[in-house]
């Protein structure tokens, strides 16, 4: 006897199976349970977070070419270079916000669906409510634990591990050190800007600025670092977890094989409208006239035992 949800041979001397939690005659989806798909979803979510980790190391390696530009500036003492040099980084900065936007937003619908599919999965038991898979992410200081344990239930009970899955820790560890430490490295880097001269006019002004570049890169890669395993990290347990629940959902049967309304029964239409009792022996075919109905008598009136007879040809009940 096999699993049907992770197909693994079963043993009787246990109530639900070994690997997956799901009891025995259970089926991989239970029946009436609504389930949302995720792989389209998650596809779009890696793109998406792709990007943003793509964008922010772009936007973080800037300094490269502000050095290069804050040189040029001060060997012709032309502050209109440093301008073009502080619109590029801003130009630069704009399709990543953009993109933390989309991602921030996929990443709150997936954790959300994932969440939601596991009430419909045997065996699954999470302890976080779906309403955490969205507030989660929303709630100061709740957002430094909640997602990370939401998440590390849809690992366990989509991919059958009795463990949270070690992806789970690395990305959540790798993005609170890209969180904390871009914030952290941002602010340090606006008060050195905020001392320099606004306006340039001798060299030693202008070389204040390639001193500001060159100091700024460093700082940076470790938010760039911990960008770069968090995006994909996550991006691997995303797909991971999204095809896992969509093949299940797709291995799901109907409850009781053979139920009005399901494929095989006699009669069945395929659609809303047509009675599924058609085609059983001595019911009307589709379309034909059926018997009328039958109107009760009224009160205080003799009840015929059948509505077939006429009046008088049967008894009575409570003559």
């Amino acid at each position: 006897m096999h699993c049907q949800t992770c197909g693994d041979a079963t043993s009787p001397a246990f109530d639900e199976c070994q690997r997956c939690g799901t009891r025995h005659g259970q089926p991989p989806v239970l029946p009436g349970v609504p389930t949302y798909p995720v792989r389209g979803l998650g596809s779009a979510l890696c793109v998406a977070v792709g990007a943003t980790a793509a964008l922010f190391t772009l936007s973080a390696l800037f300094p490269l070419l502000g050095v290069r530009l804050a040189r040029s500036a001060a060997e012709q003492l032309d502050r209109d270079v440093l301008l073009g040099a502080v619109l590029a980084e801003v130009l630069l900065t704009l399709p990543f916000i953009l993109a933390v936007l989309v991602a921030a937003t996929l990443v709150v619908i997936w954790t959300w669906r994932v969440r939601k599919n596991l009430d419909a999965f045997s065996g699954a038991a999470p302890t976080q409510s779906p309403a955490w898979a969205i507030a989660g992410w929303l709630v100061p200081f709740a957002n430094f634990v909640v997602p990370a344990r939401v998440v590390a239930e849809v690992a366990r009970f989509s991919l059958w591990r009795r463990r949270t899955p070690w992806l789970v820790p690395l990305w959540w560890a790798a993005w609170l050190v890209f969180s904390i430490g871009e914030r952290v490295v941002a602010q340090l880097e606006e008060q050195r800007y905020e001392r320099l001269t606004e306006w340039p006019r001798s060299e030693a002004e202008f070389a204040t600025y390639v001193t500001f570049y060159r100091e700024s890169l460093a700082p940076r890669l470790l938010p760039v670092l911990a960008c770069l395993v968090a995006a994909i990290s996550f991006v691997v347990l995303v797909r991971r977890v999204s095809v896992a629940q969509q093949d299940r959902i797709a291995r799901a049967r109907p409850a009781f094989p053979g139920w009005p309304g399901q494929p095989g029964w006699p009669g069945h239409s395929g659609w809303s409208g047509q009675s599924g009792q058609a085609g059983r022996p001595g019911w009307p075919a589709a379309g034909a006239a059926g018997p009328a109905p039958v109107v009760g008598p009224a009160p205080g009136a003799p009840v015929a035992t059948s509505p077939q007879l006429p009046p008088g040809a049967g008894g009575t009940i409570g003559a």
